[in-house]
């Protein structure tokens, strides 16, 4: 922004350091996690994760806003993430498919985002420190009062002991036949499904539901907190466990109980992504750790450990399964080629298998699709 523009956002850390800019979108206060996500494309995706629930999102590339906003692009019905932080103003859209300018649309639900911040220095500040608490303020009159909005940033419980899933789900089960984006028909429908998937709703993405229907599958998806009798009275030929947002044990109390039913009573095949990956761990017996500063963009290597073949994902998670907790019938599959961490197990001796890393994109590359056709293949 021109160095004589008043502020007219600003961005409290709870250590007190406080980040000026010009803010767009909606008006008022958020209070939420900060992380970074290093994406290039794929902003309106991102802000419409559920798994965002909670957090401002700072993106580290500069371009964001220059291709609009269109419903096609929505992951869930509105944005999710509670504000976004970017280094340039968005200029006007440049995009065939544009509908809509990103600074009204988040106006138009309700979220905050501020611009001109050295988006470097804070995710260098977000890495070596972890995840801070934030307050975001977005004010047209550039009136901030800076120890309040400090205070509303140390207020903020944090995301460990959440259950945000419960917030996000969906409020009664439907049917989903939608399949994935394809030129030049766009969305089509799946009129021939080959077998019947119930997926669990901690926070699914759209395109997670739609590569199960490319994949084959008759998809109903069920709240989070469905019981294994909800589940088994479907009569699936495979159980699903979605994203979703918060703190995995909190989740955990719920739904581990339900995947442990099906993995008692039934030989089902199961496959989780994100939280469902951290939900199918905990039910096995594995534990939970919050990490430093989570995993956010779409070109993270992951190893596949008995192939030895390298995936670059899509990830987005701040909690990690922590595979030193994992039991000896339980293999781990997948590890990230940053920090080691697991991103991957399945069981010995069973069609029971999870990843962290997201192998529906949306955005980010495609190499982890076939995950999808190994469950179907399992069913």
């Amino acid at each position: 922004m021109p160095a004589s523009a008043k502020p007219t956002a600003c961005l409290a850390l709870a250590d007190g350091t406080l980040f000026y800019g010009q803010g767009f979108g909606a008006t008022g206060q958020t209070e939420a996690e900060l992380c970074f996500n290093t994406a290039m494309s794929g902003y309106q995706e991102i802000m419409t994760d559920p798994s965002y629930a909670g957090q401002v999102v700072t993106f580290t590339f500069p371009h964001i806003g220059n291709t609009g906003v269109n419903p096609e692009d929505d992951e869930t019905q509105d944005p999710v993430a509670a504000g976004m932080v970017v280094k340039w103003m968005p200029t006007q859209s440049s995009n065939w498919r544009a509908v809509q300018e990103l600074s009204d649309w988040l106006a138009s639900r309700g979220r905050i985002a501020i611009g001109g911040i050295d988006t470097r220095r804070l995710t260098r500040a977000i890495r070596q420190q972890g995840a801070p608490h934030v307050a975001l303020a977005h004010d047209p009159e550039g009136n901030f009062d800076v120890e309040k909005l400090i205070k509303a940033a140390r207020g903020f419980s944090g995301l460990t002991g959440l259950d945000l899933a419960r917030e996000v789900t969906c409020a009664q089960s439907y049917r989903w036949d939608e399949m994935r984006w394809a030129w030049p028909e766009g969305y089509q429908r799946q009129t021939a499904p080959r077998k019947k998937v119930v997926a669990v709703d901690y926070g699914a993405k759209r395109n997670i539901l739609r590569c199960l229907a490319s994949a084959g599958c008759e998809v109903t998806v069920l709240p989070a907190t469905a019981t294994t009798e909800d589940v088994l009275a479907q009569q699936p030929d495979g159980v699903f466990l979605s994203n979703g947002p918060g703190d995995p044990a909190a989740t955990g109390a719920y739904a581990v109980p339900m995947i442990r039913g099906i993995l008692d009573k039934t030989e089902l095949p199961v496959f989780g992504i994100c939280l469902g990956h951290q939900m199918l761990a905990l039910a096995l017996g594995g534990k939970t750790v919050k990490m430093n500063h989570g995993h956010h963009g779409a070109n993270h290597p992951v190893k596949e450990v008995e192939t030895g073949k390298v995936e670059i994902t899509s990830m987005n998670h701040g909690f990690a399964v922590d595979g030193q907790t994992l039991p000896s019938d339980v293999r781990e599959t997948h590890i990230s080629l940053f920090d080691g961490s697991n991103c991957g197990i399945r069981m010995a001796d069973r069609p029971v298998f999870s990843v962290q890393h997201h192998p529906e994109a949306s955005p980010g590359p495609q190499d982890s699709f076939y995950l999808f056709e190994r469950f179907v293949n399992s069913m």
